[in-house]
């Protein structure tokens, strides 16, 4: 069999090459992966971590480069909830709805957060700085309700201190 190698990629419009140097850094990334067995959710990890989500062109790319069909990919994309095909926020924050958080008011800071961003579960702020999403459980039980932004845990959350906690995030924006 001929070795593949990945074509370089297309920019995302005609005008311009925005896209170009992540998508050398995903080939790369192919390049690295593509004769080992079963990487490719590694594949798919490295890559949006480089792009930031996976959208068809990046994981055209990734089929194409790996040697496997786009629908695999594709399948492979859509079922974890991990990867994401749209863009998201420069933060994630994730409430926990695991019975213990669920029970102690996880869904009561669900509704605020919707409310306090404006944006509903699996959304992105319009200013792109905060992606929400919920858990099954983030491992904080005993310290009901739980919520974490990025890596950080927040335990024992009530919608009054969300303000507090989000402004964290953007009071680091105005200090850099």
């Amino acid at each position: 069999m001929a070795e593949k190698t990945v074509a370089a990629a297309k920019p995302c419009c005609e005008d311009c090459n925005c896209n170009q140097e992540a998508f050398s850094e995903i080939a790369n990334i192919i390049d690295l992966y593509k004769d080992k067995e079963g990487s490719l959710i590694q594949v798919l990890h490295r890559a949006q971590e480089i792009y930031g989500y996976l959208p068809m062109e990046v994981q055209s790319l990734i089929a194409d480069g790996l040697g496997v069909s786009l629908s695999n990919v594709s399948g492979v994309v859509t079922f974890y909830p991990f990867f994401s095909t749209k863009p998201r926020g420069k933060h994630t924050i994730r409430i926990c709805l695991g019975t213990a958080c669920y029970v102690r008011g996880g869904k009561k800071l669900t509704e605020a957060l919707q409310e306090l961003l404006g944006i509903n579960v699996g959304e992105t702020t319009e200013d792109g700085k905060f992606t929400f999403e919920v858990a099954r459980c983030i491992g904080a039980c005993g310290l009901a309700p739980a919520m974490m932004v990025d890596d950080t845990v927040y335990r024992q959350v009530d919608p009054g201190k969300l303000k507090e906690i989000l402004s964290e995030y953007t009071k680091e924006e105005v200090n850099k």
